[in-house]
């Protein structure tokens, strides 16, 4: 069982999800593009058997406020708001792609905030060459703001350095799991992200993209013992 609530940071409501003690450590699941909390339930209710387990809907996602600014900055300061909220000085972040990026972003803009942290088959921020082209919207109703496409989209073509530099500042273990050759993401960059954070241990489990969702075992059988290891 979980229970599903709201949080206002800096005057954007944030909905996320709940599984788990209250005194267990924290661990944050972050979704990917156009993803919510309910991509977790498959996994939240697992690590909740250890873990006390927080879903959040990323701004312009799910039952989160749609607001139209959708910055990869703004994501990370939403959580840093977030966990002040909530009272969690301290937490393991475990991110899908879109989710992961945001992640990884948290773990070197605000070291102290990070315990541990997962990156699934996230993009690294390098600049694209040639630029991704902008999607149009597509017709019908979406279950999130399509500018966060756009925007993401945009940043992508033109990152900060500093995006790519940090890298260096995560202090946190970091696990980087890939999905393979069959994932759109090219692991071979990821190899190479995963060599510049200090503390990261890259493994691949040939899933595709959605490596959480495909092999869910997998995915639970690299990440648990991952969150449990001492520092």
């Amino acid at each position: 069982m979980h229970t599903l609530d709201t949080v206002e940071v800096d005057g954007i409501e944030l909905a996320y999800r709940v599984w788990g003690e209250r005194e267990a450590p924290p661990v944050l699941l972050l979704a990917g593009l156009g993803g919510d909390g309910v991509d977790w339930l498959r996994i939240a209710p697992e690590l909740a058997r250890t873990r006390r387990v927080y879903a959040l809907d990323l701004r312009g996602h799910g039952a989160s406020d749609w607001p139209g600014d959708y910055a990869l900055e703004r994501m990370s300061d939403d959580i840093v708001g977030f966990l002040a909220a909530l009272g969690l000085p301290r937490v393991s972040v475990v991110g899908h792609s879109y989710g992961g990026v945001v992640g990884y972003l948290l773990a070197q803009r605000h070291p102290d905030l990070v315990e541990r942290l997962v990156i699934e088959d996230a993009p690294p921020l390098w600049p694209q060459d040639p630029p991704l082209e902008v999607p149009e919207r597509p017709k019908g109703r979406l279950a999130f703001d399509w500018a966060v496409k756009t925007q993401f989209t945009e940043q992508r073509n033109a990152p900060d350095p500093r995006w790519i530099e940090g890298l260096s500042a995560i202090t946190a273990p970091t696990l980087l799991i890939g999905g393979g050759p069959d994932s759109h993401i090219p692991q071979e960059l990821l190899a190479d992200m995963a060599k510049r954070i200090p503390d990261c241990r890259l493994v691949t489990i040939d899933a595709g993209h959605l490596v959480h969702e495909t092999r869910p075992e997998e995915f639970l059988a690299e990440v648990r013992p991952f969150l449990e290891a001492e520092k």
